[in-house]
């Protein structure tokens, strides 16, 4: 019996048995609204603010600077048409996002343009790097908000961001940050950091889909938010809704079992995606690294097969789970927006598989992976790339 190989965990992964342990008590006995009075709400509400003060801990923030959302888009959405609505009567309309952030930022930033604000969008290097000078040059007086995310969804690049965020707050300007991605493969202080908005999503590490988080600074400078969502004032008046409890147990019990051993598997992941990469360098010389002199998530791998096909080659694979892009965008037939802004030809991009490793992936399925992908790859004939 043949076995398929799973090797898209950035874009989702598996909930884990203790996770969903957690959960269940929460949608059977413990079943109460947490905005409500009684024994039953409370113990809910404590439920609650018991992962609040947990994720806090863990991501160098305050449980006051924790707002409960149904996860990463909406946080965004929230974080940017918030923060722009606070703030709009200062007179601050230019707004900096680089161009290989998430479609979550890239099209609200859209809609702010089409509503009369200044979005321009930061280039990148060949790496994916946004460079510290460039934001320099771009920084301007009429600055409101910089947005860069930590690690790219599709290249696994790290960006400077502590960096980056001091270089905003010089120029007055606030620094929101998409670490979807980091969180639960490398160690993320917010405070660290130094960034004013960053959001977080559980089903990225290994906790249920539906839940995410909004961090928004408190202190030095304190971060106002406009609501965008209305109708009850949960979660400090930020997000109306009634709070989906056995959701927030799950995320917070992922987040205490991946922060557990996060160094070592870390490391674990890294070998696999170093063994991965060299097995495809065999079967496929011409294959290229993409952001391979910038530091990457251990566990990320994203290779151009110049003169072929990404979707070719999964198409003749189909046990082999990998992505040809963003998860949110592989429908689409256009090329990755990210590999474009990093100055690859469309027929580049076109040819790019992205692989993410997991903490359930093992030696023998990544040397499974590798017979998938030689079979696949015995059968195509490259063309000319231009």
């Amino acid at each position: 019996m043949r076995v398929g190989v799973y090797l898209d965990y950035n874009a989702t992964t598996p909930v884990l048995p203790e996770v969903v342990e957690a959960m269940i008590p929460y949608f059977r006995e413990r079943y109460g609204n947490a905005a409500s009075p009684h024994l039953w709400g409370k113990e809910a509400q404590d439920a609650v603010e018991k992962v609040r003060a947990l994720l806090a801990e863990g991501v160098g923030a305050s449980p006051k600077e924790i707002i409960f959302t149904s996860g990463a888009t909406e946080s965004l959405n929230l974080a940017l048409f918030g923060l722009v609505r606070a703030y709009e009567h200062t007179g601050r309309r230019h707004i900096l996002v680089s161009a290989i952030e998430h479609k979550a930022v890239l099209d609200p930033a859209k809609v702010l343009a089409q509503q009369g604000w200044e979005v321009e969008l930061l280039p990148v290097d060949s790496d994916g790097l946004v460079s510290p000078q460039v934001l320099q040059e771009r920084l301007r007086p009429e600055t409101l908000v910089v947005a860069v995310m930590l690690a790219n969804n599709e290249t696994g690049v790290i960006q400077p961001v502590a960096e980056l965020a001091s270089m905003a707050h010089a120029h007055g300007a606030f620094f929101m940050c998409d670490t979807t991605q980091a969180i639960g493969k490398i160690a993320v202080s917010f405070s660290a950091l130094g960034v004013d908005l960053a959001v977080l999503s559980a089903h990225k590490f290994y906790g249920p889909k539906g839940v995410g988080a909004l961090y928004v600074r408190r202190r030095s400078p304190r971060v106002v938010l406009h609501p965008i969502i209305f109708g009850g004032g949960h979660e400090g008046g930020l997000r109306s809704g009634t709070v989906a409890v056995p959701l927030i147990v799950g995320m917070g019990a992922a987040f205490e079992r991946v922060v557990s051993d996060l160094e070592e598997e870390a490391q674990r992941q890294a070998h696999l995606r170093v063994r991965l990469l060299e097995g495809i360098q065999k079967l496929y010389p011409p294959v290229q690294v993409n952001g391979a002199n910038a530091p990457r998530l251990p566990n990320t791998l994203s290779v151009s097969f110049p003169g072929l096909s990404a979707s070719d080659i999964l198409a003749r694979a189909p046990l082999l789970g990998a992505a040809t892009g963003s998860a949110c965008t592989s429908a689409r037939p256009e090329p990755s927006h990210v590999l474009l802004a990093m100055g690859c030809p469309p027929a580049i991009a076109r040819s790019t598989l992205r692989f993410s490793i997991g903490r359930f992936t093992t030696e023998r399925e990544i040397d499974q992976a590798l017979a998938y992908l030689a079979a696949a790859l015995q059968s195509l004939t490259p063309h000319p790339t231009v």
